[in-house]
């Protein structure tokens, strides 16, 4: 344990200080017993500590062998100390066990032999499945049909020529012939045509005599592959059962359960139970750990668009958000609770980790932290934003609607209306370009020029969601007036004024050869290879006049970086 347990020293220094103390993401779940919502907060802290491990697994080529999640638990010790826990998802470079990180979570070892047993018949059905695949006789039965193909196209190309010129003999001997003459003419050409169909049967036949035993064998490769994949679905299936019945995951309340038990459904996605956040929490849990804050990123090479080395995430929603509830019950019977960090307003009512800029009976205004979405996204493990919080646990809540989006990454000004009619007018603002909204960000390299627009059209292919790009034939236009503020040794700190409202339009025209041509600093899906713990963009001012009142509204929110 004295090797798994790190001291805060090891990741941040200690005069460390953390400008924005809200949480940008919980990992949340409702309590089996109470239904309860039990929350563990991402916090600046958590953030700074992964990025520190980042570092670390930046110097050691070995991390960049597979892409996988890791992640990092703040915990602190009964004694009142404050220690460190890191975990990798998986296996890394195919080891469970790695001096310095969490084990994995117990049950694997008594499935061991099973899953060698399992693994060694998978692997030799992995081989016969490539032997079958690249059988010999496959190549030669494409040639073969390629030949036999080009023959017969060049016979019918024959037959058809001599066809129309049938044709055409018919046509003239009847005019220049009559009586037994034409009848004997006409008979010579009709077995002419008889011919010419005796042989294109007869190189048919030919043609499937040769391929038969060819296609016989591929058809029986084929039955015997449908057969080893099926076989391969059973023992994945039996092997996964079996872990997941010995797979034993412990709360704060003491109590046990295996996966089985926890998604009772059947339907338990293969990994469970070997990600990040269920390894941290279990191992807190058992060790008599309080946990504090949590963080979890993907390092390594990019398995798709949104699978960014750096970048944080929250609990998948397939693996790690069922368990959630469970994994964190028995938190608030500890002596001070999780609930304790959570920032309280002065009149008592909680802010919901978010600095409110402005706030009236009609709208409110946020300065919306990264990482964090502005409204829910699409799928379960993406439900957390400014515009859920807000609607959960404001006093009539309920109408809260997010009139304009930033970047999940970007932090900065947030406008929400209370009601639709606000929320109409204001919308209204946007679409007509009378919101005014300004920009700073800090740019990974320098500039040759200090100010200018940038006009480029920018088109979202449905197929790399959400990457932007430049599209003179389908985009839209877009454009954008910058000015620098200044240089930063390598860096440029500039001053963006969107005139339109493009998804990552901002980032496009800075890391795009055909605008400024660098990319904001952490901004890793448009090419930003230097380090950075976060996106360096921040929404700064927005100008608005006000649907009710009828006075133009200026707001600020202070630059983070």
């Amino acid at each position: 344990m004295n090797f798994i347990l790190h001291a805060l020293s090891d990741f941040i220094e200690d005069d460390c200080t953390f400008s924005d103390l809200y949480p940008s993401y919980y990992y949340e779940g409702r309590c089996p017993q109470s239904a309860e919502l039990l929350k563990l907060p991402r916090t600046p802290m958590a953030e700074a500590i992964a990025s520190s491990l980042m570092q670390y697994l930046a110097t050691d080529d070995g991390f960049h062998r597979e892409g996988k999640m890791y992640g990092i638990l703040l915990v602190q010790l009964p004694t009142g100390e404050q220690r460190i826990l890191k975990a990798f998802s998986g296996l890394l470079n195919g080891n469970s066990v790695v001096e310095g990180w969490v084990p994995p979570i117990p049950g694997r070892e008594q499935v061991a032999l099973e899953e060698v047993r399992t693994l060694a018949e998978l692997e030799a059905i992995k081989q016969e499945m490539i032997t079958l695949k690249q059988l010999p006789e496959r190549e030669e039965y494409e040639t073969m049909c390629g030949e036999f193909e080009l023959r017969l196209q060049q016979m019918s190309d024959r037959h058809q020529h001599c066809k129309h010129q049938r044709h055409e003999k018919r046509q003239f001997f009847c005019e220049m012939l009559t009586g037994t003459a034409l009848s004997a003419t006409l008979e010579q050409l009709d077995e002419e045509s008889r011919r010419d169909g005796i042989e294109h049967r007869q190189f048919k036949r030919q043609r499937n005599a040769a391929l038969q035993p060819l296609k016989q064998l591929i058809e029986a490769a084929d039955t015997r592959l449908r057969e080893l994949k099926q076989r391969r679905k059973e023992l994945s299936r039996q092997l996964q059962v079996q872990m997941h019945t010995a797979y034993s995951l412990t709360n704060f309340a003491g109590k046990s359960l295996s996966l089985q038990e926890l998604i009772p459904s059947g339907s338990i996605p293969t990994g469970t139970g070997d990600c990040c956040a269920p390894k941290l929490l279990h191992y807190a849990a058992t060790h008599c750990l309080k946990p504090l804050a949590m963080a979890e990123f993907w390092w390594g090479p990019p398995t798709n668009q949104d699978k960014v080395q750096g970048k944080f995430f929250g609990a998948c929603a397939e693996r790690c958000q069922p368990l959630m509830g469970f994994l964190l019950s028995g938190l608030k019977a500890q002596e001070g609770s999780v609930k304790e960090i959570y920032p309280l307003s002065q009149n008592g009512r909680e802010e919901v980790c978010l600095p409110i800029v402005y706030e009236d009976q009609w709208l409110i205004v946020v300065n919306k932290p990264p990482g964090l979405l502005s409204v829910p996204g699409r799928y379960g493990d993406r439900q957390d934003s400014v515009e859920s919080r807000l609607r959960h646990l404001l006093p009539n809540g309920m109408g809260i609607t997010a009139v304009h989006r930033l970047d999940q990454d970007t932090s900065g000004i947030l406008l929400l209306a209370r009601d639709r009619q606000t929320y109409g007018q204001l919308s209204w603002q946007f679409q007509q370009r009378l919101v005014r909204k300004v920009y700073e960000a800090v740019l990974s390299g320098l500039l040759t020029t200090d100010q200018g627009v940038i006009e480029l059209p920018l088109w979202g292919d449905p197929q790399h969601r959400p990457y932007q790009q430049v599209h003179w034939q389908y985009g839209k236009p877009s454009v954008t007036r910058f000015q620098v503020m200044g240089i930063e040794g390598n860096l440029t700190r500039v001053e963006f004024v969107p005139l339109t409202g493009r998804t990552h339009q901002l980032r496009v025209h800075a890391a795009d050869s055909r605008g400024l041509g660098v990319a904001i600093l952490g901004d890793r899906l448009y090419g930003c290879h230097a380090f950075a713990s976060r996106l360096h963009l921040h929404a700064r001012e927005l100008y608005f006049e006000h649907p009710q009142l009828g006075e133009t509204i200026h707001l600020q929110a202070q630059t983070p970086f």
